[in-house]
């Protein structure tokens, strides 16, 4: 029982003696832990602030001044960022500004066009002509009129004119003429000229022709085929005339 009792009173001392030691680790750990959380810190503002330098550079650059951003009337950084939700309002109300603003103008430079498809043809035997009469398949603007077999301009102005005309003749060359009248003379605008098949089988054959024209306003324009009784076909998609306003 005395032996018991003496090493009972000698392992006391020894675990208390051990107390002072974890302390100090314990210490010097979390001391460990603070010092490289505070070198972390240290990196990332030291990063933040080469990102921030870096930042001034190009907006410097931008103003004509690497070193002083300020001299050319740009914010410092946090004061431009104070009003980026500021800016981002003024940008969104004016956006549907601007988009109205567009719509106006495009509305404005709307062009005045007539797109003609064939009515009927009028064969004239002593004139040795055909000659088609229109009406509107399209049209926008004003300053255009059809009468007819006219085609009448009313304003002034460089005008793009195409026209297309499907034959059904076995006349060896078929063509069609485009005529501007105006205080009594007439002149030649275009001319289109095709040869067709002898067969009559398959005499079938189309002209296109296509041109800028100045015309004045006044002009009557009309379109005919050199030929009397001549074959034509006169659906829509086959047979067609248009003028628009550049």
């Amino acid at each position: 029982m005395a032996d018991r009792a003496t090493r009972r009173m000698t392992a006391v001392p020894v675990a208390g003696a051990q107390w002072p030691s974890l302390l100090c680790a314990t210490s010097m750990l979390t001391a460990f832990t603070c010092l490289g959380l505070l070198l972390i810190q240290a990196a990332q503002i030291h990063r933040l602030r080469e990102e921030l330098w870096g930042l001034k550079l190009r907006v410097g650059a931008f103003c004509g001044e690497e070193t002083d951003a300020a001299r050319c009337g740009v914010p410092t950084l946090y004061s431009r960022v104070g009003t980026l939700g500021q800016d981002d309002g003024r940008m969104r109300r004016e956006l549907p500004r601007k988009g109205t603003r567009r719509l106006r103008q495009t509305g404005q430079r709307r062009r005045t066009f007539l797109h003609l498809q064939p009515l009927s043809s009028q064969s004239y035997d002593e004139e040795d002509k055909t000659v088609l009469k229109w009406t509107v398949g399209q049209s926008q603007g004003e300053g255009l009129n059809v009468s007819g077999e006219a085609v009448i301009v009313t304003t002034g102005g460089l005008y793009f004119i195409y026209s297309q005309v499907l034959y059904e003749d076995s006349t060896y060359v078929m063509g069609h003429v485009i005529r501007k009248r105006i205080d009594g003379n007439e002149v030649r605008l275009m001319k289109c000229m095709k040869s067709m098949p002898d067969n009559i089988t398959y005499a079938l054959n189309t002209c296109y022709t296509a041109g800028i024209q100045y015309l004045e306003a006044g002009s009557v324009l009309e379109l005919s085929i050199p030929r009397k009784n001549a074959g034509l076909d006169l659906q829509p998609h086959s047979t067609f005339m248009g003028i628009y306003k550049l």
